[in-house]
């Protein structure tokens, strides 16, 4: 309509149009040589738009035909066991094994339509073996809209809000104040340029040094930009704030991860929840990002196009509107291609990570079978795959930033001829050539930051994905609605038909029952893989019975607190873990309110003493990653002696003393006889 109302337009004599030329308008018999130029931009438009709308078309037939196909060629729908048997049933593709045992299946429809699968999954509060281990990397890049990803880091607001600082949430307002300062700011300083030259050209009429128009200008640049005082002003307000959200959400994340029951420790990796656990910044750099980049960046292009439209001519707004859209549009357009080869490279650089703390985390192990040399090539290798993708990210970039600066400079070419033109028609002066000049200068700053800006909050969104992740984690063994603390323990334990299993085709206890009366010693002997084990770790709740109930001095373990079961429990592991700290550390660790002298009897009562005062730092020696400066005696004595000054009514020994030479074993043995005096002792023999 547009193309044809303006062929007709030109196409007939008419007036010349010039919106700055009200009166003494030129008449035209034909199109002008710029008017034909108009229309034939205008075709080439008409027939691009054609050639899109015809592309999407055929694209939206295509997809449509390839989804009907993929529809009729599968019969199973989704309720389906994708495995029947170690078999595959159809198609599609499963988490984990993704296995159901026997393959049989019962749907039951409920009110909101979902089925359940019988046979599958136990819920007696922990994962399945036949569940991916828990933490992986994630192998397929996730289709997510932008207010998918908002609505999901939405959980992170309520830690980089101050909610609970008055004089914070004052230092955000005042932050604030200072962004709309800067956006007065950075108008001012183009206008003036603008008066500078007006007033040395002598256009005005003004003759004479203008040192009053030099000096407002020095002093607007002098606050404008990111180091001006007003920037750098706001930049030192905002320090408390972004160590505010970084605290909070960084220990958040530490503080969830400890809260994690036992299933998702025993199938993590260590390196990707590392990763994971580091990127709390990324989310604070988010945050600021959108606060102190993004917002601004909106005001500077909306005041430019108001500026132009009012000062100059509304071509320049029309210029600078499509300038700004088609900026917009190609930036996030090529960022989405580039977003998978990002998320790739995040995903081989927490390869990487994990790849060197496994390696060093298992240091003995490598140093037993000879294995530097695979270390170094399994290292050198996640090393590589990491900069291919990296270069290829990079290759990308370069793309993306040459793109983006033709759109910009034919904008800027098509404003400064029409500037040009009106500056030798008398129509415009010099100084209103040159302030037009700086302020698409000045705009290419917003945009150009746009597309960085963009880039970095891609990237923060893909490494703030894991931490998100790992935040919806959620503990499968938690306090019931109502439990009580515990205050007191005699140490009578009860097991009452107890069931448990780790995978519903292998039960690994059935029906147990037994009493422990307090003070007394109760050994647990068989084979291995018999539950010994489980049954420790139900007492100590990393577990919860799928049947039965486990009682200490006759209340139900689900009707206590966790927290108040564990203050009562002392455990001595067959292998001791200690932190990379001093003995003193690692001992008072049991109990940080201890004396050094209960510290001592302790280490007495023991055999541990005399061992520790023999080294040369004594109390104050460190004991190595995981205690392995100590030998397996010591470290089982250091444990035997930090569960004495935790002084717990209930002890388990988990075969304590299996590992260890007969004339270790003997002390410890007398040291374990000290330890159980009127206590109950559960012991794996």
């Amino acid at each position: 309509m547009l193309l044809v109302a303006t062929i007709a337009l030109y196409a007939r004599p008419h007036d010349d149009i010039n919106s700055l030329e009200t009166q003494n308008k030129k008449f035209h018999e034909k199109a002008t040589k710029w008017e034909i130029v108009e229309i034939t931009f205008d075709c080439i438009r008409v027939i691009i738009f054609i050639f899109l709308v015809a592309f999407y078309v055929l694209f939206s037939l295509e997809r449509s035909f390839k989804n009907r196909s993929l529809l009729r060629g599968s019969d199973v729908d989704e309720t389906a066991p994708l495995l029947v048997n170690g078999h595959a049933n159809g198609n599609g593709y499963v988490q984990g094994n993704g296995t159901i045992a026997n393959g049989n299946t019962d749907r039951r429809n409920g009110e909101n339509g979902s089925s359940e699968v019988s046979n599958g999954h136990a819920n007696g509060g922990r994962r399945s073996l036949d569940d991916a281990p828990a933490f992986y990397k994630p192998t397929t890049v996730p289709n997510r809209t932008w207010w998918e990803y908002l609505k999901g880091y939405s959980l992170f607001f309520p830690y980089l809000w101050p909610a609970k600082s008055l004089r914070l949430k004052i230092v955000v307002v005042v932050c604030f104040g200072l962004v709309l300062l800067q956006r007065a700011v950075n108008l001012a300083v183009p206008i003036q340029l603008g008066a500078v030259t007006t007033e040395l050209s002598g256009k005005d009429g003004h003759t004479g040094m203008p040192w009053l128009s030099i000096s407002l200008l020095i002093g607007f640049k002098f606050l404008q930009g990111p180091s001006g005082i007003l920037g750098a002003a706001r930049s030192v307000l905002w320090i408390p704030i972004s160590q505010y959200s970084y605290q909070a959400l960084t220990t958040a994340s530490f503080e969830h991860v400890h809260s994690l029951s036992l299933d998702f420790h025993l199938g993590k990796r260590t390196g990707e929840v590392l990763s994971a656990l580091s990127k709390g910044n990324a989310i604070n750099n988010f945050l600021e990002q959108i606060t102190f980049s993004v917002l601004p960046m909106l005001v500077d292009l909306g005041v430019a196009i108001v500026y132009f439209g009012y000062s100059l001519d509304a071509y320049y707004a029309l210029v600078v509107s499509i300038i700004t859209f088609a900026y917009l549009y190609l930036t996030i357009r090529m960022a989405r291609w580039r977003s998978e080869q990002r998320r790739q490279m995040t995903n081989l650089s927490r390869e990487e990570d994990a790849v060197k703390n496994d390696s060093l985390t298992s240091y003995e192990t490598v140093k037993y079978f000879n294995a530097e040399n695979y270390e170094f090539n399994r290292y050198r290798g996640a090393v590589s795959a990491f900069q291919k993708m990296e270069y290829k990210v990079i290759i990308s970039l370069n793309i993306l930033n040459i793109s983006q600066n033709m759109v910009f400079m034919a904008g800027l070419l098509t404003t400064s001829f029409i500037a040009a033109y009106q500056v030798t028609t008398g129509k415009q002066t010099v100084g209103d050539f040159i302030a037009l000049l700086t302020y698409m200068a000045q705009l290419q700053q917003p945009l150009n930051f746009f597309g960085s800006f963009y880039r970095g909050v891609q990237s923060a969104m893909i490494s703030g994905e894991r931490l998100l992740e790992l935040f919806k984690e959620q503990p499968t063994v938690v306090d019931e609605p109502g439990a009580v603390d515990m205050p007191t323990c005699e140490g009578q334990i009860t097991f009452q038909n107890v069931k448990f299993s780790y995978d519903m085709r292998k039960p690994a206890l059935e029906d147990l029952s037994f009493t422990c009366r307090p003070g007394t010693t109760t050994a647990f002997v068989g084979e291995s893989g018999g539950g010994k084990s489980t049954v420790f770790r139900l007492l100590f709740r990393f577990y919860n019975t799928q049947a039965g109930s486990i009682q200490i001095d006759g209340n139900d373990v689900k009707d206590v607190t966790i927290d108040s079961v564990r203050r009562h429990i002392g455990v001595v592991p067959q292998d001791t873990i200690l932190f990379n700290e001093t003995l003193m550390y690692n001992l008072r660790y049991a109990n940080q309110n201890a004396t050094d002298e209960e510290i001592f009897a302790a280490c007495r009562a023991a055999s541990i003493h005399d061992k520790i005062m023999a080294f040369p730092d004594g109390y104050m020696t460190k004991v190595g990653e995981r205690g392995l400066r100590l030998s397996g005696g010591e470290k089982q004595r250091v444990a035997i002696a930090r569960t004495i000054i935790k002084n717990p009514r209930i002890i388990m020994l988990d075969e304590a003393t299996a590992a260890l030479d007969s004339e270790t074993e003997q002390n410890i043995q007398e040291a374990l006889m000290t330890l159980s005096e009127g206590r109950t002792m559960l012991v794996i023999a």
